[in-house]
């Protein structure tokens, strides 16, 4: 196998956008840490940050042609992350920001049709993440929800240079638009060991179901072999600092009216399952990551495990514009090299 099998410790590209040290097990966004910003910014400013322009509230509306197919889809129950897979290249747009701008429509509008009810109106009064939960929903969500959401959308909004950002950017350097670019990002994004690991992270906690369950499961499941998924990262050697982010946000919003007895189970899961992994695997450090924290928090916010990768989508497209526009601006065609291992020598014979 080659020591470059994965692009592991290749660089392929130089940034501003995020800084990811997984020794140090730290994370920069746009020149700030992730502790400092997310929690405290809006979804807008972590936006102009990235893609350097303002979101309007005016560009949320879809065209008819993609309210269209999102119908189609809902005959053919596709999942929702299909359904915004197969949207985004309807979408009518130039800019990127715009791009952003409609995703939270599509995804509420699919999931209400899906659901048997009518699309909800896009409201232009509302910020970013509370227009995501009203159109899923229809209802005005609370201040407390729209800050744990946001402070989600704010945290994974972008990750150096992971398998669905670099797609973007291979996209981009071919001088294709950014829409090609985003919907390949989703491609790539809507593979288990990229977006899809927070449902699984949840299902976990509600196999265990009480907290004297949890460790005759576990034990079982790391005898038989299995990975606990919400745990241990493949650049993180240290906690994944968007956990810490996420751990404080879930907490705040447990403690405001969500419930309370799934956020008790997930700690007490949680606390079982370090300690197992620790004498399971003690050369290791296996830390809870962001996957864990992210459950949860949707979970909190009334969502459903379908929903979790479209809303990572939701939050991470801005990362994909802004290095689709770096990209353009700054890089050239992505053309790396391949190491034959296949045989030689071979005569044909028709």
């Amino acid at each position: 196998m080659s020591q470059t099998d994965g692009l592991e410790g290749v660089v392929a590209a130089s940034t501003r956008l995020s800084r990811v040290d997984g020794e140090a097990g730290t994370l920069i966004l746009a020149g700030y840490a992730v502790e400092n910003l997310a929690p405290h910014a809006t979804f807008e400013e972590v936006a102009r940050l990235f893609v350097h322009a303002d979101l309007r509230a005016d560009r949320r509306a879809i065209p008819a042609a993609t309210v269209a197919l999102l119908r189609e889809a809902v005959g053919r129950r596709a999942l929702p992350m299909d359904a915004l897979l197969m949207a985004t290249p309807t979408l009518r747009v130039d800019q990127p920001v715009d791009v952003i701008a409609a995703f939270p429509t599509i995804v509420g509008t699919y999931w209400r049709l899906l659901n048997g009810h009518a699309p909800v109106p896009v409201r232009e009064d509302l910020s970013h993440a509370a227009h995501y939960l009203h159109q899923l929903t229809g209802e005005d969500p609370t201040p407390g929800h729209v800050r744990a959401l946001e402070t989600y959308l704010n945290t994974v909004c972008d990750h150096g240079l992971n398998a669905s950002t670099f797609t973007a950017r291979v996209i981009a350097s071919t001088q294709s638009d950014v829409i090609a670019a985003v919907t390949g990002a989703l491609a790539a994004l809507k593979g288990p060991l990229h977006g899809g690991a927070p449902g699984p992270a949840l299902d976990m906690v509600f196999e265990i179901g009480t907290p004297d369950r949890a460790e005759a499961v576990i034990r079982a499941k790391l005898d038989a072999g299995e990975r606990l998924m919400g745990f241990g990262h493949r650049v993180y050697r240290v906690r994944d600092p968007r956990a810490d982010v996420l751990a404080a946000a879930a907490e705040r919003l447990y403690s405001n009216g969500a419930d309370r007895r799934v956020y008790d189970l997930a700690r007490s899961v949680e606390r079982t399952a370090l300690r197992l992994l620790h004498a399971h695997k003690p050369e290791r450090r296996l830390d809870t990551n962001v996957e864990f924290y992210t459950a949860l928090l949707l979970h909190g916010l009334g969502l459903p495990t379908a929903l979790f990768t479209p809303t990572f989508a939701v939050g991470r497209v801005v990362g994909w514009c802004a290095h689709y526009l770096e990209q353009r601006r700054d890089g050239r065609l992505i053309r790396p090299q391949s190491e034959y291992i296949g045989p030689v020598g071979l005569q044909y014979v028709a």
